[in-house]
């Protein structure tokens, strides 16, 4: 673990907090992994969306099998090598990443959307249902409605309420992005559901191919 936790150190000094994204972006993938219950299967999937229409551009689904063990803070370890095989096999190249989880909202400043940037040279972000770490004070309840997500006076993120009186998530930049802009896109990819809509493909997909 030691050594992961090296390499996630030196990659970190890769990691660009700039907002390239020159653009509104139109292309923007999601991306996720299941995991099968009683055995080391595993499947990654990457869907790709339209922000202009929703529609849904493309998808690609990996099976495989988990390589490195559970352990808090460096799932990307587990997860970025299956899902840098599904990014691949898009035929469109995404203008943006939306991970199932964190960014810099980590204990070492370096999550897995921050990994799969830094790899992938992408602008990505993370959406996450549950806080990993930081404190905040809890939204307005009206959709939009959003509070920082702090560790003493450092901005991690931000808890956004995509829904109406629905449970917040948790928004983190990973690489070259902005915070604002990760916040535009979950708002624009979450109008009917509480989380973005590229992700609950990406996580239907991926479930539906370890059945």
């Amino acid at each position: 673990m030691a050594e992961a936790e090296r390499i996630q150190q030196e990659l970190r000094q890769r990691l660009d907090l700039d907002d390239c994204v020159d653009v509104a972006p139109r292309l923007v993938a999601g991306v996720d992994v299941s995991y099968h219950k009683d055995s080391p299967r595993i499947v990654a999937a990457a869907v790709v969306i339209d922000l202009a229409d929703g529609a849904e551009v493309e998808s690609a689904v990996v099976p495989g099998q988990v390589s490195f063990p559970y352990v808090p803070g460096l799932l990307a370890f587990r997860e970025v090598p299956i899902l840098l095989t599904a990014l691949g096999r898009l035929d469109h190249q995404p203008e943006v990443v939306v991970c199932d989880g964190y960014g810099v909202a980590h204990p070492r400043r370096f999550g897995l959307a921050c990994h799969l940037g830094v790899l992938t040279g992408l602008p990505t972000f993370g959406v996450a249902k549950t806080p990993f770490v930081g404190a905040y004070d809890e939204p307005g309840t009206r959709r939009g409605d959003w509070s920082p997500l702090r560790e003493g006076d450092e901005v991690l993120g931000r808890v956004l309420r995509t829904q109406t009186d629905v449970k917040p998530v948790f928004v983190s930049v990973g690489h070259r992005t902005s915070l604002d802009l990760a916040t535009t896109i979950t708002l624009d990819l979450s109008r009917r559901y509480r989380l973005p809509e590229v992700i609950r493909r990406a996580d239907f997909l991926s479930r539906q191919a370890l059945r």
